[in-house]
């Protein structure tokens, strides 16, 4: 399908001899690297490498085979979302230093209107510091760069503030950016849009990649997809206009996306020049779209991967085509992990134990206790585990303390059934965080002296009441456990099992190219990797 895609998009399909990046990785020959690939795929479990091995026979195995792979790589913060996933790709930070703490807190914004789009603006006004982006343009202003996804906030996040080339998808059909990147699109991305190929779509439909007897999941249950449409084979309605909106659930949108991805490093002349770096980053969002709805232990996320793998493998072998893969490096990561359905004993993942938890009767209380204070309850906002105190001035003039308060609260609710612990944020600044995993991810959340107070921490594979579908966020390690990998010029290949961070991954990246981070890092170099 992808090659369609890249014929369909004007591209060559000439394909790189299977031995030629082998044997570029494995040469001495130092060169000097003219393109970085950074690959984010979105909910992207560690363990599917593994999990999926003995079927993967395109990118995601050669990526993996022939370069430094880290089975022990995590998102090693506590909202495990894409937005501050992304956010720590490129940055080197964690969130407590970029200000993207979660989704809710991410790019929308009204004063960076999307161009023929109609969907809300978007900008990195939140973002805090620089990014490799950054860092290159500080060493060499002629850098170029391109980030692409399905997501506004997997497109621009790992970029960080730099203005530039950001295109995402929107609902209409079309890749799209904001005015805070352009007043209009570059001729190359109207092009692109004109082909309507997620319009080609319609009516299509989504059968298994292999015979029935590859997939151990079973494919009748009920749970998944909120009981519609939860077996094979899924097909798209008959309608462009459907297609068009709609294919983000299908796995032809990560094919989509990386035939504008090469587009775009065709048109935009990307590593094409020997004395210069540039930057291609990718954000692959449709395993999150399918792991959503189906689960990671479904039978439609196994399918999804293996197509995955596929279409990786044709875009790197057209890449190859284009750029001599000698000068090449490429990182991949995901932005977080997965948890199957709660209420779904599953066969894969040990979650016998998971509940749906609600703490509404303990939040009235809490609001009952404020007005009875005095207090107005707004200013206490409530969002998936994390109290913040958008008003302490109402605590002040009532001669309440609001930690004195929150401290009762996680008291009440730390007897919860699904609930491991609650904790007071400035409490946690004295926590044994080498130790204390949780400690420490909530730690690379929120400042001890900042809005948000409390944190509550559900038991591993729990839900909040409220959400109907398969989810992720927590700080536990199913969530947290993702892919960190490095595959080119001047890197080391080998498979690591030591703990790391993907934090860790632009400084190393800084490293293979010998240049300097604009301001101290979270993350530090993995020696390992650096030839």
């Amino acid at each position: 399908m992808f090659r369609r895609m890249i014929a369909a998009a004007g591209l060559s399909t000439v394909l790189v001899a299977p031995g030629a990046a082998q044997q570029a990785t494995g040469s001495s020959v130092a060169a000097r690297p003219t393109l970085v690939v950074f690959i984010t795929i979105d909910q992207m479990r560690a363990d599917y490498f593994e999990r999926f091995k003995s079927q993967l026979t395109g990118g995601l195995k050669r990526l993996h085979d022939e370069g430094a792979f880290f089975t022990q790589g995590y998102q090693d913060h506590a909202i495990t979302e894409t937005a501050p996933g992304h956010a720590s790709t490129m940055s080197g930070r964690f969130p407590v230093h970029t200000g993207i703490m979660m989704n809710s807190q991410g790019v929308n914004t009204s004063s960076a209107p999307l161009i023929n789009a109609p969907e809300q603006g978007a900008s990195p006004f939140r973002f805090q510091g620089t990014t490799l982006t950054d860092w290159l343009r500080a060493a060499d202003p002629r850098t170029r760069f391109l980030s692409v996804s399905r997501k506004d906030r997997g497109a621009i996040l790992p970029i960080g503030r730099s203005k530039g080339d950001v295109y995402w998808w929107s609902g209409n059909g079309t890749f799209t950016t904001s005015s805070y990147y352009a007043d209009a699109l570059p001729s190359w991305v109207n092009a692109f849009n004109a082909r309507r190929m997620a319009q080609s779509y319609a009516g299509k439909t989504w059968n298994l990649l292999l015979p029935p007897s590859a997939y151990p999941e079973p494919d009748s249950v009920s749970l998944e997809s909120l009981g519609i449409d939860y077996v094979f084979p899924h097909e798209m309605l008959n309608d462009a206009t459907y297609a068009a909106k709609n294919i983000a659930g299908f796995p032809w949108m990560d094919d989509l996306t990386l035939a504008f991805a090469l587009d775009g490093v065709s048109k935009q002349e990307l590593g094409a020049s020997a004395d210069r770096t540039d930057i291609l980053a990718v954000s692959l969002s449709t395993t999150d779209a399918i792991g959503h709805r189906f689960g990671p232990d479904s039978r439609e996320l196994h399918d999804h991967v293996l197509r995955l793998d596929r279409a990786l493998g044709v875009f790197l072998d057209s890449l190859f085509a284009l750029r001599d893969p000698r000068h090449v490096i490429v990182a991949l990561t995901g932005d977080h992990g997965m948890s199957p359905f709660p209420t779904l004993r599953s066969t894969i993942y040990p979650n016998q134990d998971a509940k749906r938890v609600s703490i509404d009767q303990a939040l009235l209380a809490l609001r009952v206790r404020l007005s009875d204070a005095s207090i107005d309850t707004t200013a206490v906002q409530f969002d998936d585990g994390v109290i913040t105190v958008t008003r302490p001035e109402a605590f002040t003039k009532a001669g309440v303390s609001a930690d004195s308060v929150l401290a009762d609260f996680a008291r009440d609710i730390a007897r919860t059934q699904g609930v491991l612990r609650a904790d007071l944020v400035s409490r946690l600044a004295s926590a044994d965080t080498v130790n204390d995993t949780i400690a420490r991810r909530w730690l690379h959340m929120f400042a001890p002296t900042g809005p948000t107070r409390l944190v509550i921490t559900l038991t591993q594979y729990s839900y909040w009441y409220s959400t109907n579908y398969a989810t992720h966020g927590s700080p536990h390690d199913n969530d947290a456990n993702v892919p960190v990998l490095f595959w080119g010029a001047g890197v080391i290949p080998g498979v690591h099992a030591e703990f790391v961070r993907v934090v860790d991954m632009a400084p190393t990246l800084a490293a293979l190219l010998k240049i300097t981070p604009l301001e101290k890092l979270d993350g530090v170099v993995l020696r390992q990797v650096v030839r």
